[in-house]
């Protein structure tokens, strides 16, 4: 049965925090380059280190100590890595929020970890400002220069400062004892019968996570790690910015993801490793061919999920042709990655990493092992301490139930083949994945229900053919009665409610929504039944108003 290979942490166990790990790379690697934003400035090891003790002592001088809860409401930027470093050496945990969020959606994080201080940007400050009232632990806001020249409102209560105003003189490590059981994070996973979690990862787990993808990708101080994707999201801190810091390697940080400067960013930064989403790949192949297609040095792609002819069309036209893969959750680390040099079969998301967990494939009806070759719900448990998360934050019935028999339930259906390749099939729970995302159906149905002519909905993902392996979001319809059908009007509503990522794109409209004895909605009918002829289609509706403009 394949597996994949054991290894040996770049650092021991008892050095498994940020903190160390920054102090070590600034003692050894010094003056080289680590950390390069938007092509332009750059930063050394040791200059990353000493902007991440100013903020350190800055924060601790505003209030901020062990344990303590800070909400980052940022794009990208390098004030975010700053921060989250320097937040990391006093023992403070950040609470990462996505600039998407707004209204109920922005409340929850903030509110869920009791985060008394927020850095974030003028414009962003705008989407808090109307929250304000809801927000009754929030007391100081520090801003970000984004440069947009956005202008701060006034605030009734809540004290607004310049991010500035933490940046201390005091460039020495704080000297606070931070051990690799303390916690370092809280990332917003979705929810599935309710609202998003927050996931509060150690030191241990996030250092972990990190040295997986360093051995996925054969990181070494010769590499330059790029991504664009955003830094309140797990794949950009534990798949990019700590592996790069682990390894004494070079990280290009960019705004946003660009699927037309790919393969010049590439050459530009110098970058040797990379990763991207399923549906990004498609992305990329669909802008026009450039010089520097083939012009980049990057030698290895972490591609989750790889479509085999995606990858087949993206070597031909890059040149890359060293794909890795890992599968997991921001709760439990990667279970599953690709093991060097064995074909993956086509579909496959790697094999167990055993020497740091076991699994099962369970009948989530009986909790009975599946066969091979059968689909089950994945379980997991580690065999060794803190490499999975902690809790989820605030919410010990939702801890107790992912943990229920001693096994930690993913909620992702899974198959094993004979010779050990880990095949995903289904979510068993109801959350998609789009763009990237992380989308709670829960969510998206509240946002669609505040449209007055909605009786009932339920959100399902599908797959549409230039969805690079990814969910699309359809919506189900139950209408009020006497409500005519306006999906325009519905969307429109959604996409004042809701983050864009998370807005349908289609719309179905039903007499009835297909319900079990006990009213629960029967969601596999629904993604059965899919995309008809009668499917209102957000995008189609884009195109045929542009081609007619």
């Amino acid at each position: 049965m394949l597996t994949f290979p054991h290894f040996e942490p770049t650092f021991p166990r008892e050095q498994w925090t940020l903190p160390q790990v920054l102090e070590h790379q600034a003692r050894v690697r010094g003056s080289a380059r680590y950390l390069t934003w938007n092509d332009g400035p750059s930063f050394s090891f040791a200059e990353t280190n000493a902007m991440a003790n100013r903020l350190a002592h800055g924060f601790a001088t505003h209030g901020v100590g062990k344990g303590d809860m800070v909400g980052l409401l940022l794009p990208n930027c390098a004030e975010f890595i700053f921060a989250w470093f320097g937040l990391a050496k006093i023992g403070a945990v950040e609470v990462a929020i996505s600039d998407a969020y707004k209204g109920r959606f922005l409340a929850h994080p903030i509110n869920l970890s009791k985060a008394r201080i927020l850095v974030t940007t003028a414009q962003l400050a705008e989407r808090v400002r109307e929250i304000e009232a809801d927000l009754p632990g929030l007391q100081t806001i520090f801003l970000v220069d984004d440069g947009s020249g956005h202008i701060c409102p006034d605030f009734n209560r809540i004290a607004v400062r310049d991010f500035t105003d933490l940046v201390s003189d005091r460039v020495e490590d704080p000297g606070v004892k931070v051990q690799p059981t303390d916690p370092v994070a809280v990332l917003m996973t979705s929810g599935t019968t309710g609202v998003s979690k927050g996931v509060l990862m150690s030191h241990s787990q996030f250092y972990f996570f990190a040295e997986e993808d360093l051995q996925l990708t054969r990181l070494t101080a010769d590499d330059v790690y790029m991504t664009g994707f955003p830094l309140f999201h797990g794949n950009a801190q534990f798949l990019s910015v700590y592996p790069a810091l682990i390894a004494g390697a070079g990280l290009a940080l960019y705004p946003r993801f660009s699927a037309g400067d790919w393969a010049s960013r590439a050459v530009r930064s110098g970058a040797t490793v990379t990763n991207l989403l399923g549906a990004t790949m498609s992305f990329i192949l669909a802008k026009p061919e450039t010089p520097d297609d083939q012009a980049h040095a990057v030698r290895t792609i972490y591609a989750a999920p790889l479509d085999p002819e995606l990858g087949r069309r993206f070597t031909e036209r890059f040149g890359v042709s060293d794909y890795v893969d890992g599968f997991g959750q921001t709760e439990i680390s990667n279970v599953f990655m690709t093991p060097p040099g064995e074909p993956r079969p086509a579909g496959a998301s790697g094999v167990l990493v055993d020497q740091w967990f076991e699994v099962r494939l369970v009948d989530s009806e009986t909790g009975c092992d599946v066969a091979d070759g059968d689909v089950g719900e994945l379980l997991v448990r580690p065999r060794a301490d803190c490499i999975i998360c902690m809790e989820y934050l605030g919410m010990p019935e939702k801890t107790v139930e992912a943990w229920r028999n001693l096994w930690f339930h993913t909620g992702d259906g899974m198959r094993r083949d004979a010779r050990g390749w880990y095949y995903f099939a289904d979510r068993v729970k109801d959350s998609l994945r789009r763009r990237g995302e992380n989308i709670s159906s829960f969510e998206v149905e509240a946002g669609v229900r505040a449209h007055p002519s909605v009786q009932d909905c339920a959100v399902v993902g599908v797959r549409a053919d230039e969805a690079g392996g990814e969910d699309e979001v359809m919506v189900f319809v139950v209408l009020q009665e006497g409500a005519e059908p306006d999906a325009a009007a519905i969307i429109a509503c959604c996409e004042r409610e809701l983050p864009a990522f998370m807005v349908p794109r289609y719309v179905q409209f039903l007499s009835g929504l297909p319900l079990t004895a006990t009213e629960k909605v029967r969601k596999k009918e629904l993604r059965e039944m899919g995309i008809t002829d009668l499917t209102w289609d957000r995008l189609a509706q884009v195109a045929t108003a542009q081609g007619g403009a």
